[in-house]
């Protein structure tokens, strides 16, 4: 007799049925027969939506097919089922090839996704015109150790004893732990190591759309997600530098970081540049994490300049 168990989960499979492109949030901007370009957004947990809202269409009026997609249980793209593991993340990436009918795409990978662009172009580097890291993860606990290095010296700045013992604790604990992660980016947070102190006037003037433009204000992150990703998935705390070193040899890899990115030391960059080569490194200044918003005009010549 089958197990009443198996009789649901095949049921559920069969009225539910696998996940498709149809399923995921998605949307294209620009012409079909243009360079075809596929946005990955940070996260765990996280979304297109302010890369949609703000630099999707001025990039793809220089003459790109730009397409954007929130990953499965993330943003739009709702799943209360989703496992969140890479293998999952590239099953979406796959449907979206498919329903675009994309042979060949550059992959840009932001922040988090940066992780799933390596790893997916690892898998699948036939598919693959190039990876563009845009403040990019690529080494985790290089950034965390960045982090807690910083952090430490404004506290010392400050004489901040109690948070100087918080961080002690902090380096005592396992760092494949979802509490260590936790605990880093409470710190990154608090300390404004993702934004910019003074943005220019051109940055200023987008982030002031945040308000009244109604995709980002519609929008609700998946605060589980993380969470769910640590659950299910084997690969945690991460470095794909030795991955990128070896696709390097057969597929382009450019980078664009921001100076006053809390996330990543000059030894970093440094380290980067070595791996792309000169001239696919850009290193911007009054540039935070979102490059595409605090320095959007460079950073659209910058690609337009490096793929078209």
């Amino acid at each position: 007799m089958h197990s009443p168990n198996l009789l649901i989960a095949a049921l559920l499979f069969f009225f539910v049925g696998p996940p498709t492109a149809q399923s995921l949030y998605s949307r294209a901007f620009g012409k079909v027969t243009d360079e075809p370009i596929i946005f990955l957004h940070g996260g765990p947990g996280s979304s297109s939506v302010y890369f949609e809202a703000t630099t999707a269409q001025k990039l793809a009026d220089e003459g790109f097919y730009v397409v954007v997609y929130d990953r499965r249980g993330e943003g739009r793209s709702k799943d209360s089922t989703a496992r969140m593991t890479y293998e999952e993340f590239f099953e979406d990436l796959n449907l979206i090839y498919q329903k675009y009918r994309i042979p060949q795409a550059h992959l840009i990978g932001f922040s988090f996704g940066g992780l799933v662009a390596t790893l997916y172009a690892e898998q699948q580097p036939s598919r693959v015109k190039s990876i563009i890291l845009v403040s990019a993860l690529v080494s985790q606990q290089e950034s965390y150790n960045t982090i807690l290095d910083s952090v430490a010296r404004i506290y010392i700045d400050q004489n901040d004893v109690a948070s100087l013992a918080a961080l002690n604790k902090i380096r005592e604990m396992d760092t494949h732990s979802l509490d260590y992660r936790t605990a880093v980016f409470a710190h990154a947070s608090r300390n404004g190591f993702f934004n910019l102190s003074q943005p220019d006037p051109e940055a200023r003037q987008i982030y002031s759309t945040y308000l009244s433009d109604t995709l980002i204000a519609n929008y609700v992150k998946n605060d589980r997600a993380v969470e769910t990703l640590w659950k299910n998935e084997a690969r945690k705390n991460i470095d794909v530098i030795p991955t990128l070193t070896k696709l390097a040899v057969t597929i382009p890899v450019y980078a664009v970081y921001g100076k006053q990115d809390g996330l990543y030391s000059r030894h970093q960059i440094t380290a980067l540049q070595k791996l792309t080569g000169r001239t696919r490194m850009q290193y911007l200044d009054n540039c935070s994490h979102t490059v595409f918003i605090d320095q959007q005009a460079k950073f659209i010549g910058i690609l337009r300049d490096w793929i078209k």
